[in-house]
């Protein structure tokens, strides 16, 4: 993984989001993560990290999105239709992971109809998952 690389946490829980900081650090401790609490904010992320014109730790070329489906401001669902309207290069080498408590069936097929979604995982996360799925994404 290359210094332009990070995890970008959208989960309005704190403590979701520091366990699963923990986990990731236990894995890459030299991995940035960043945490935002909806998917207003996640697409904010997104654009600031997108600017190439401003030389900031901000920037990021590939970004691994672990998101929450029930989030105040804007969910799961309604961030994956905001991305989709991001311009292309926003959208380059962006990987989209759900990450949440549902158990609804019904969530699992909805989020397959998003291409920009590459996995759906049941909290909390684990080492193991972490690994297989930063080998996915990143080649770790």
């Amino acid at each position: 993984m290359n210094k332009r690389t990070c995890v970008l946490l959208v989960d309005d829980d704190s403590g979701t989001n520091f366990i699963n900081k923990l986990i990731l650090s236990r894995v890459s401790s030299s991995l940035p993560v960043e945490t935002v609490l909806n998917g207003k904010e996640a697409i904010d992320f997104i654009k600031s990290s997108r600017n190439k014109d401003v030389v900031s730790e901000q920037y990021f070329e590939n970004i691994l999105i672990f998101l929450d489906i029930n989030m105040p401001v804007m969910d799961g669902w309604c961030f994956l239709e905001a991305f989709k309207l991001l311009p292309d290069d926003y959208k380059k080498n962006v990987s989209i992971i759900m990450l949440t408590t549902s158990l609804n069936p019904e969530d699992k097929l909805r989020s397959d109809t998003y291409s920009e979604v590459s996995g759906f995982y049941n909290k909390p996360l684990s080492i193991v998952i972490v690994k297989e799925i930063l080998n996915t994404h990143f080649s770790y």
